[in-house]
């Protein structure tokens, strides 16, 4: 016999001969295969569900939710649900910051967390500082990163990736990557069509994840972190062909096939549906989408696409001979609010006007890599317009590059402050640096009012394959060469 035990979340069964708990089923997540999952990772599940954990008795290894004490032996319990830490922002990659102001491009990687104020604390430049905290990478690299609760009174960190398809989930109580299996007929995750970008569900239900694009249609995600699985509800149900945007509560994105391309779009909830045909569009290779000024932005090698909620789709080809380099980093603003994108027209790099149909050019005399006001020329940054010349505090940076992985976004501050790498002793182009060359040294630095080195790199290649993530009151640093992900703290979001 058992007896059966209801919480507000979850329906609980203590075993009459044996006095421990099962899990039976909780709120959001369907049926629970309690046996064969989770009593190797019970601490994780009590944190997640905000159950009890014994502190002296031995009766059992986990209680329901609101248990203060055994009900068989009366000692006191540890109550999880009444130690929940102060909630931390969630982080969805660094170009899903919806927090920041609209003058500021969204979908760039830009974040309005406060990084910099704890970063600057620590001893500045030259002093070279090492990782608070390493944590083991994910076992299947290239991945995109979110930390969030997902409805959970704890947040917990997720690891996609896209080119196979595979969800990992990190049990921080274990330090162990688990890959979440999926239930019966769930669709792939895979999506190798464009850039990946997904649309967060911040205060979604318990488990619910993201909408997020896959070879197959648009998919809600939802996970079930006790049996490690998850599942998928089909929102669109067409091959998509590149990554969704949001704007003015519309959702939009390609969709299609070779010749027959789309542009899907529908209201936040994903009421009143409709395509509209871009039939002489590229079936692939499109950036992640950025939003400005009331409009999305997809970039391509061939052109821009834009979009403004309520308008058709234009198509904007890059003038003749104009190629662009879009991996130098994102558009940059002008002065007088334009979009601006570096490329080269076969005698030297331009910024060209972005949106336009009769787009300005701005000539300049090297290459610059950054976004969003974030630019860099060599190892000196660029603090006025686009095309400005650049500031020089120290001229032993010559012979360096300065790589932006990531802009903190501060009203307050007239300099833009965040992450680079700075690859030392490069004098090369800046195409061959970013590409497969290996460099020798690299250091990781926040600049901003104070230059801090948080760290030192051997031998980096591919510098913008190195992913940026906040999780845990750390800043986290991952590159798919490494075995270790290295963190810095963060104590104001701790």
């Amino acid at each position: 016999m058992a007896y059966r035990w209801e919480t507000p979340a979850s329906i609980w069964q203590e075993d009459e001969r044996t006095r421990e708990f099962a899990l039976l089923a909780t709120d959001g997540l369907g049926p629970v295969d309690w046996q064969a999952h989770a009593r190797a990772r019970l601490p994780d599940l009590a944190h997640l569900l905000g159950a009890s954990l014994p502190s002296v008795c031995e009766c059992s290894p986990i209680y329901p939710e609101g248990f203060a004490h055994c009900p068989d032996c009366g000692s006191p319990l540890q109550r999880l649900s009444g130690a929940i830490p102060a909630r931390q922002p969630g982080w969805w990659g660094p170009g899903a910051d919806q927090l920041l102001p609209r003058h500021v491009p969204h979908g760039l990687p830009v974040t309005a967390l406060a990084l910099g104020d704890s970063i600057e604390e620590r001893p500045a430049a030259p002093f070279a500082g090492r990782a608070d905290r390493l944590m083991p990478a994910p076992p299947n690299a290239y991945a995109v990163f979110a930390a969030a609760r997902y409805g959970f009174p704890e947040q917990r960190l997720l690891a996609l990736a896209p080119g196979r398809g595979v969800l990992q989930y990190w049990d921080p109580l274990a330090q162990l990557w688990h890959v979440l299996a999926p239930e019966d007929g769930a669709a792939s995750l895979a999506f190798t069509a464009s850039d990946y970008a997904w649309l967060p569900r911040e205060e979604g239900r318990r488990g619910e994840v993201a909408l997020l694009p896959t070879a197959g249609g648009l998919q809600r995600l939802w996970i079930n972190p006790i049996s490690e699985t998850y599942r998928l509800e089909t929102a669109m149900d067409a091959p998509v062909l590149a990554a969704p945007g949001l704007m003015r509560r519309h959702i939009a994105c390609l969709v299609g096939s070779p010749g027959h391309v789309f542009l899907w779009n529908a209201r936040l909830d994903l009421s009143e549906p409709q395509q509209l045909s871009c039939p002489e569009l590229p079936a692939a290779g499109w950036s992640r989408p950025f939003g400005y000024d009331g409009r999305l932005f997809w970039l391509h090698e061939a052109g821009q696409l834009v979009w403004r909620p309520g308008d058709a789709p234009g198509f904007l080809p890059w003038p003749p001979g104009w190629q662009p380099r879009l991996d130098f980093g994102g558009p940059t603003q002008s002065r007088d609010g334009r979009l601006w994108h570096i490329g080269h027209d076969g005698q030297g790099y331009s910024f060209l006007e972005l949106g336009s149909a009769q787009p300005a050019h701005a000539a300049i005399d090297g290459a610059r890599l950054g976004f969003a006001n974030f630019l860099f020329r060599r190892g000196h940054p660029v603090v006025d317009e686009p095309w400005s010349a650049e500031h020089v505090e120290d001229l032993s940076q010559d012979d360096s590059l300065v790589v932006p992985l990531l802009r903190s976004f501060n009203n307050n501050r007239s300099q833009p402050s965040g992450l680079v790498l700075r690859l030392h002793k490069y004098t090369g182009r800046a195409e061959e640096a970013l590409d497969g060359r290996v460099i020798p040294r690299v250091t990781v630095e926040w600049i901003g009012r104070r230059n801090v080195i948080l760290d030192e790199i051997a031998r980096l290649a591919r510098p913008l394959d190195c992913v940026p993530l906040v999780y845990d009151g750390h800043l986290w640093l991952h590159h798919p060469d490494w075995n270790q992900m290295r963190g810095w703290r963060l104590d104001e979001l701790a």
